[in-house]
């Protein structure tokens, strides 16, 4: 029932290390075991210990410890049976330190001044990365559409080396598969920034192509219309299905 951004730094100023390139994520601390949340090369089941949850088909409690909730990218078991667990408390293992974790992102690392893999101070990680999320419509704004959104609307396809189409960016992976960049994907295909254009009640914000908008008067079935327009459009150009980052309730793409 915590802030998540308010938790976040809460733990910078006690110099808990860990979480302070998550800054800016809205939702609760309970919701972030679900989907294994993280930006900008940490992701919150590095410092997860323990998650108790209320276990819906057993009617019972049950606690899973950090190597049993199957982290893995925007995944765990809490999202593979969806529903099923309600989240009790999440328990946290932090590094004590004013420094940050080592910082894996590269243009995180470039805007701090340091080498990828070296570490900052964690208090200028956090504005450093409010500053780029905001850049980028990812901190929310009453006055600015673009950052009406559900987040990244799609997760980076992890595929095969052979499939990954030339010139994308390609990250390897400890099963042999790459990831690469949805927004790369979606921008070669043809929608950019904006699409489909400045009177569509739903359409791509104009900061950023992962970002699905409504600006002010979208259904739900715009916000659809226009998820599958993207999807099918990359896999037409690439052979590449994205998958949303969102959770669907009553409906699927």
């Amino acid at each position: 029932g915590e802030v998540w951004d308010e938790f976040v730094m809460h733990c910078i100023g006690q110099e808990w290390v860990g979480p302070e390139a998550l800054s800016g994520i809205p939702g609760l601390v309970g919701s972030t075991p679900i989907q294994n949340v993280g930006a900008y090369g940490v992701e919150v089941g590095q410092f997860i210990a323990r998650v108790r949850t209320w276990d819906r088909k057993e009617d019972a409690q049950r606690t899973f410890t950090a190597d049993q909730c199957g982290f893995g990218y925007r995944w765990s078991r809490f999202k593979e049976d969806l529903g099923r667990y309600l989240v009790i408390d999440v328990s946290m293992q932090f590094l004590l330190g004013s420094l940050s974790l080592p910082v894996a992102y590269a243009q995180l690392a470039e805007r701090l001044g340091v080498e990828p893999g070296q570490r900052a101070n964690s208090r200028k990680v956090r504005e450093t990365v409010l500053t780029i999320r905001g850049s980028k419509g990812m901190v929310l704004d009453p006055d600015d559409h673009d950052t009406w959104s559900a987040g990244s609307f799609f997760t980076n396809p992890i595929i095969p080396p052979d499939q990954v189409p030339d010139g994308a960016p390609a990250f390897p992976q400890p099963d042999g598969r790459v990831k690469t960049s949805a927004a790369w994907l979606i921008e070669r295909a043809g929608f950019p920034r904006g699409y489909p254009g400045e009177h569509a009640p739903a359409r791509l914000s104009t900061k950023h192509t992962l970002a699905l908008t409504n600006r002010g008067n979208a259904k739900a079935d715009d916000i659809v219309a226009l998820a599958r327009d993207v999807q099918a459009g990359v896999e037409r150009a690439f052979g590449v299905r994205l998958v949303p980052e969102p959770v669907w309730v009553g409906m699927s793409i």
